[in-house]
């Protein structure tokens, strides 16, 4: 059987170092205890900054190949560590064991198409001479990294969010420091642990869990070039009004939507919003929110939905049974179970669920929820979805509009002009159809509008935010 280790490090320009063990880490059902890791105070993160900046040069030299040879390294380690890393995930984050599995494949994923990328990285030949006074002129423009980068990755997929910022960096060369979130570091430091196996030139890499003192500089030092960001729009905005001159690329939150059309495969339907809403307890920024029901099928729909809600197993994540496990702490299971009770004061119907002991929450299931409520104006962020009618397209359209975030979205519909319009018109980073907008692939193009976020992910397009054009003028006469 899988067991973890009592004490883990941080990594310090491509070296361990366990200067204390003050970060404990629970079990997310037990809330007992599962290891301690290392924590950087404000000199060891001053000395991982340095150490990125001394290695931009040597990274930036790297030759492709080699490159490869570190992401290819981490694929075939990673392969040969799953079964530790699926059980790691599900203690430190209480992830249902299943999905842990699925986040480690697609963590390999990730670091395979990065491999791939990493020697794909092109220019191009570009002509000048469109007017006479350009006559004989020739550009040449190419990629070459940013710079010393600065990534935050969040709780809930702590090794998969985690990598599509790794693994990108290292496929064009940019050293960096991390900064795994505190509740869920263990799959950042595992990362650390494969990558100080390689050849990166020193420095390459630091992976520093943080306290509070110090933590500033991750955002704020002039030295980085790039901060990353994923996680919850509060602290993002925040993050990047204080991020001065460096770019800035931010993956938030949502709240988002999925329509259910009149001519949708209702039992198919049925299987993919069951997971879109419910999936490691809700805790998901694609997670399905708002459920967007066409009149003629709602009753049906919804009764499906109800029974099949009831049916969901909750328990210890490591059971393979067990479907809904912990929200990532107690207060924020309080944080939402006091949003369903608020809604269901405001006039809100509960379908399902609603109870609460601990850091469990029940699957939940609301209808007639006032569009001013915390449960449909906010991100859950947790086993909560709502159910509303609609019998015009165009109506459910502006209903999946009418929020703050713009994430993605899921169109179940055989109509091929409605996709059309849904993809036009929703203001959204991605339109998903017949499927949930929980669904992702890794090397998408993903990320949001409006409240969720500035830029994108999926490995090519994070490739791009990490590199800058440097052009070439050649005068031949």
């Amino acid at each position: 059987m899988t067991k973890l280790k009592d004490v883990y490090p941080l990594y310090l320009n491509n070296k361990a170092q366990q200067p204390n063990t003050d970060l404990e880490v629970t079990d997310k059902y037990s809330g007992e205890i599962a290891f301690r890791v290392a924590q950087a105070d404000k000199a060891t993160i001053e000395e991982g900054i340095a150490g990125a900046v001394r290695a931009a040069g040597p990274m930036a030299r790297m030759a492709a190949y080699e490159r490869q040879a570190v992401l290819q390294h981490c694929v075939d380690r990673f392969k040969e560590r799953k079964e530790e890393l699926a059980f790691a995930l599900c203690v430190e984050a209480g992830k249902p064991i299943k999905d842990s599995e699925g986040e480690v494949g697609r963590l390999i994923d990730t670091f395979r198409i990065a491999a791939e990328e990493s020697v794909r990285i092109t220019g191009e030949v570009q002509p000048l001479d469109i007017s006479p006074r350009a006559k004989g002129y020739q550009g040449i423009w190419k990629r070459v990294p940013i710079g010393p980068c600065s990534f935050i990755s969040p709780f809930n997929f702590p090794l998969n969010l985690a990598a599509h910022k790794i693994a990108p960096a290292i496929a064009v060369g940019c050293p960096f420091v991390m900064k795994p979130a505190s509740r869920t570091p263990l799959g950042a430091i595992i990362m650390g642990e494969v990558l100080a196996e390689t050849n990166l030139p020193e420095g390459a890499f630091s992976i520093l869990p943080a306290h509070r003192e110090g933590a500033d500089l991750f955002t704020e030092d002039e030295r980085l070039k790039l901060l990353s960001f994923t996680g919850s729009p509060g602290v993002g905005w925040d993050l990047k009004a204080k991020a001065g001159k460096k770019k800035v690329i931010l993956e938030l939150g949502g709240n988002a939507a999925v329509i259910i059309d009149h001519d949708a495969d209702l039992d198919d339907a049925l299987e993919r919003v069951i997971f879109g809403a419910f999936y490691q307890s809700g805790q998901s920024c694609i997670g399905v929110q708002r459920i967007i029901i066409h009149e003629s099928i709602y009753d049906r729909f919804r009764d499906m939905l109800v029974a099949k809600t009831k049916t969901l197993v909750a328990g210890d994540p490591k059971d393979r049974n067990v479907f809904i496990g912990p929200m990532i702490s107690e207060s924020e299971a309080r944080r939402l179970d006091g949003w369903i009770q608020e809604a269901v004061a405001g006039g809100a119907k509960l379908l399902c669920g609603g109870k609460r002991e601990g850091a469990m929450l029940e699957a939940t299931l609301l209808e007639n929820v006032d569009r001013s409520s915390n449960a449909y104006r906010e991100e859950a962020f947790g086993p909560l979805a709502l159910l509303s009618k609609f019998s015009d397209f165009d109506a459910a359209l502006d209903e999946v509009n009418d929020s703050k975030f713009g994430l993605q979205a899921g169109i179940f519909t055989r109509d091929l002009f409605k996709m059309f319009d849904a993809w036009d018109r929703l203001d959204v980073g991605g339109v998903v159809i017949n499927d949930v907008p929980s669904y992702r692939v890794d090397n998408m193009p993903y990320g949001g509008v409006k409240d969720s976020g500035l830029g994108r992910e999926g490995i090519k397009f994070a490739m791009e935010d990490m590199t800058e054009i440097r052009n070439l003028v050649i005068r031949r006469n």
